[in-house]
């Protein structure tokens, strides 16, 4: 929380607006959704509400969390499901990070992911997910990579999520506000999980030297290596 607020994005913060705990879950989904969390999810909701209560029009919420640890993963669903409760008719929108073996060594990620894919399918409208494995594959294979950072990770991630919200951030005929979106691409309400493609991805030293064509374009979107 300290590196976030004196980064270089800090200021795009409320000072008020940031909510600490004192200990974390210990990647445990019980001690984040009943114990840990629940401690916290007070002042939580009461942030988000004084947010939402400034909004000329809520749309919803969007949540990114990570489903492999304790907190991402119990108190992410812990909140989810209490701003359902208080907004039942706002979309609620979730970025889940899907954890991988090959990535964290962490023995119980398969159970916290199980528990909160359970919430997700009961309380979420929408659940863009993102692969940990693949993150690292497209800096791999793609990007040309030999050792990526999270700040490298992060930057694909930034890029897709900015990708996904530019309709709703920018005038356009089409997926204009987070309703239409999920009409135009949920067949079911509980089938509402989502693959996120992004291209052009090419490695930073022949960036200046691609030249790339719409069909390109498209078939690189949909190829299973540009998949997140």
């Amino acid at each position: 929380m300290d590196s976030v607020r004196a980064g270089p994005y800090g200021q795009l913060f409320r000072p008020d607006n940031f909510v600490f705990g004192q200990s974390g879950a210990g990647n445990n989904w019980a001690k984040g959704h009943y114990t840990e969390g629940a401690e916290l999810i007070d002042s939580v909701l009461d942030v988000c509400r004084k947010e939402a209560e400034s909004c000329d029009c809520l749309q919803g919420f969007q949540l990114s969390h990570s489903m492999g640890g304790g907190t991402g993963s119990g108190m992410g669903t812990l909140l989810i499901s209490k701003l359902r409760e208080e907004y039942p008719d706002r979309i609620m929108m979730t970025f889940s990070v899907i954890p991988s073996p090959k990535v964290s060594d962490t023995v119980v990620e398969p159970y916290n992911t199980t528990l909160s894919v359970h919430q997700l399918v009961e309380n979420s409208d929408e659940s863009m997910c993102i692969d940990n494995e693949a993150l690292y594959d497209i800096c791999f294979r793609t990007l040309k990579l030999t050792t990526p950072t999270f700040g490298d990770l992060n930057h694909l991630v930034a890029a897709v999520m900015s990708g996904v919200t530019c309709c709703l951030r920018f005038p356009g005929q089409l997926n204009s506000d987070l309703r239409k979106l999920a009409v135009n691409l949920v067949p079911f309400p509980r089938l509402h999980f989502f693959m996120m493609g992004f291209a052009p991805l090419t490695s930073r030293g022949s960036q200046q030297y691609r030249g790339l064509s719409v069909p390109e374009l498209t078939q690189q979107m949909f190829d299973a290596k540009n998949m997140m």
